[in-house]
């Protein structure tokens, strides 16, 4: 599976929820990397669908597919990810949340937002691998979600694969103007990213509002691209580094994503 015993660490641009049956570019990238996951035993998922106060672990047993958008076709209302949940590991996961000097919580309810299940519909398509959750805490800021996800890397060494969702450009409004051709704000934002993960300089990651081309406008609101630096703090300088170019798709929503730790 990967180059040491650590189970790998994605961070995967989700797009629109039509993103299940429209798999573009990305979906297939991400069926390829779910035929290298023999040695992954859970999933830990990182959502901006789940933001809560303080940071909240999902210990459901069996967690129902939460449909948590509107106004999509039909057929994306009667999909089911049937994962079961992993509510020891979960445990173990808010352990080392707490220990990290975070307050922590838990919800035995809670199931598993879009964020989760539709990029998991694609790299995990069989849903027999379990998943939790863990939320973000509407205070999260960038360097926080660095230590987030630092505070979570010891799970890799259990096989916990963390994926980290959200998007590497949101602008919800341009998603709703745009045309299908791609704007060249969303691509210099993209390459910006991209040389920056792959140089691995978090610091200028952390910094992206004012280091980033077009930062405001890729992000009027951090809470989708948090997940690219949880998904930075929990690697390590070691860890072969991919880029899963998935293009950008209604001309503004860059599916760029990344895998670490997969050789």
């Amino acid at each position: 599976m990967t180059t040491s015993t650590k189970a790998p660490v994605l961070f995967i641009s989700h797009g629109a929820p039509t993103f299940a049956i429209e798999p573009g570019v990305l979906g297939p990238q991400l069926r390829a990397l779910g035929a290298q996951l023999g040695q992954v035993k859970a999933v830990l998922v990182v959502s901006p669908h789940w933001q809560t106060r303080d940071v909240k672990v999902m210990t459901t047993a069996k967690p129902e597919t939460i449909h948590d958008f509107g106004g999509f076709p039909a057929i994306l209302y009667e999909l089911a990810y049937p994962a079961s949940g992993a509510p020891e590991v979960a445990r173990q996961a808010a352990e080392l949340l707490e220990q990290a000097g975070f307050r922590v919580g838990f919800d035995a309810g809670r199931g598993l937002d879009h964020g989760a299940w539709v990029p998991l519909w694609h790299l995990v398509s069989q849903a027999d691998l379990p998943v939790f959750q863990v939320s973000m805490p509407v205070t999260l800021d960038t360097a926080q979600a660095v230590k987030l996800g630092q505070a979570l890397a010891a799970l890799r060494e259990q096989g916990v694969m963390i994926v980290a969702s959200g998007s590497m450009t949101h602008n919800l409004y341009e998603f709703r103007q745009a045309g299908a051709q791609p704007q060249a704000y969303a691509q210099e934002f993209t390459s910006w990213v991209r040389t920056a993960v792959l140089a691995r300089a978090t610091a200028a990651v952390v910094a992206y509002r004012s280091e980033a081309p077009h930062a405001e406008r890729a992000h009027p609101t951090d809470e989708h691209f948090l997940p690219l630096l949880i998904a930075m703090g929990a690697t390590s300088a070691d860890d072969p580094l991919r880029v899963l170019d998935g293009g950008i798709t209604y001309g503004v929503i860059s599916m760029e994503s990344y895998v670490w730790g997969l050789a």
